[in-house]
């Protein structure tokens, strides 16, 4: 090994004596590439400024990420990863005609994820026949109680619907007490409208049925990667957040047909 590692640094040095040029062509080499990626970075700028016209670009410059760039999931959250930079990107990527992708990354990956609910499994509150919504809520989150107060205006308006509820006891340090306790109830229903109005009974009921849900609901909730709430599926759209507009559009989308098919009896 000795004589091997000897001939490798000799061959080394001679391969210098005998190319006096070298160093000089490796400059040359340098200053080629570094041309060349000044071009490649012009080019790059003037397809962006022709590509989004609608933007104003103030500067422009190479970026620390490099190599190609992947996409994952993560606990229902799209995230970009550059393997030979180690970097990792939470970005939103759209293309050239505005399209948010990473939104439809996420749309897609929840509809194969919400496959695992069963919805036998939840808390129904509401009529029978009335439009369905899947919900994912905490007792102690304040949207979730603004979205509890808009579903009662709405059932008072004579547009109820039918909530099949899933805890999420994780964000809030007495949320799973407080779900057992309205699993554990003798009138479910009655028993979430007081939690969800701000009401805590001392003390909270306790059963081994109820835990074993907040339990079951938990799991579900890691399974499908919910991370706030509430969140909503309302005809399969996943809704995060209380977004008053779009659970007005589904109520309207619902109410539409209902009304044509009462206006049609009717004249019978």
């Amino acid at each position: 090994m000795a004589v091997k590692w000897v001939t490798g640094i000799c061959g080394a040095a001679l391969l210098t004596t005998l190319q006096p040029g070298t160093a000089f062509a490796k400059e040359d080499q340098g200053r080629t590439s570094e041309t060349a990626l000044a071009r490649a970075a012009d080019e790059a700028e003037r397809q962006l400024q022709q590509t989004f016209t609608n933007l104003r670009f103030e500067d422009f410059g190479p970026s620390p990420v490099e190599g190609p760039i992947y996409q994952a999931s993560a606990g229902g959250r799209i995230i970009y990863y550059a393997p030979q930079s180690e970097h990792i990107l939470f970005a939103t990527v759209y293309d050239r005609n505005g399209v948010n992708l990473t939104a439809l990354a996420q749309e897609q990956g929840a509809t194969r994820r919400l496959k695992a609910i069963d919805p036998a499994k939840a808390l129904a509150i509401g009529p029978v026949g009335a439009p369905t919504v899947i919900e994912f809520t905490d007792p102690d989150c304040p949207y979730c109680q603004a979205l509890d107060r808009f579903w009662a205006a709405k059932a008072a308006e004579g547009k109820p619907v039918r909530r099949l509820i899933f805890f999420v006891s994780g964000i809030h340090p007495t949320a799973a007490a407080k779900a057992e306790h309205i699993l554990c109830s003798p009138n479910r229903e009655a028993a979430f409208k007081a939690a969800y109005s701000g009401q805590s009974p001392a003390p909270l009921a306790q059963c081994a049925q109820g835990h074993a849900k907040v339990a079951d609901d938990a799991e579900l909730v890691a399974r499908i990667g919910i991370s706030g709430t509430p969140t909503l599926i309302a005809d399969g759209k996943l809704i995060s957040g209380f977004q008053q507009a779009e659970l007005e559009a589904f109520l309207d989308s619902h109410a539409r047909p209902a009304a044509a098919k009462a206006a049609s009896d009717a004249s019978r």
